[in-house]
């Protein structure tokens, strides 16, 4: 069976990390559950091109319309092996802290917080005040894995792009679903 994944696009600055982890997902055979929210279609629009909204849709196995609180993945019921939340807006990152399942992003963030399930929040912003730090320090107390895309500068990235693919690719492996395959520091 592949391993069912949910993948929300909040949005804030590094839509294409987002991008990039469903992309990977999809080469790995992963069952995609993604959530795009309408912040997200701006910045996917604006980051990457008009039509980066369709494409990653189309590899995912199921868009899930982001007022939908009643989708499949609202429910406990319905398994999965994790969610990436990829970027995590501020008021995402807020939302979830505080157990406001005002939208299926939340929701479904919220559910594998109670289902006690991999929930990895790629939080974008800078610089942090204290309300930030407080919201991330509340996810993460109830299990959450708070992921700042932050390159790995040891590994002498030769472009953005390479940033990108290192960052999802240690997002994924954060789930331990599959073999890792972010390069490790080898010392």
């Amino acid at each position: 069976m592949n391993q069912r994944i949910v993948v929300g696009i909040s949005g804030a600055s590094g839509a294409a990390i987002g991008v990039r982890i469903v992309e990977l997902l999809a080469e790995r055979g992963a069952e995609v559950h993604l959530v795009i929210t309408p912040a997200a279609e701006r910045t996917l629009r604006e980051e990457i091109a008009p039509d980066a909204q369709t494409k990653v849709e189309a590899l995912a196995h199921r868009v899930h319309n982001h007022a939908d609180i009643g989708a499949s993945i609202a429910s406990g019921s319905f398994p999965t092996a994790g969610m990436i939340v990829a970027p995590c807006s501020m008021r995402t990152l807020a939302a979830i802290a505080q157990s406001l399942a005002d939208n299926l992003l939340a929701r479904a963030a919220d559910v594998h917080l109670k289902e006690r399930r991999p929930l990895v929040l790629i939080a974008r912003e800078t610089p942090l005040h204290l309300g930030h730090l407080r919201q991330m320090t509340a996810a993460t107390e109830m299990g959450a894995i708070i992921m700042p895309p932050a390159p790995a500068f040891y590994l002498r990235p030769a472009s953005v792009a390479d940033i990108i693919d290192q960052m999802a690719r240690r997002a994924i492996d954060l789930l331990r679903t599959f073999p890792p395959a972010a390069t490790p520091w080898t010392g």
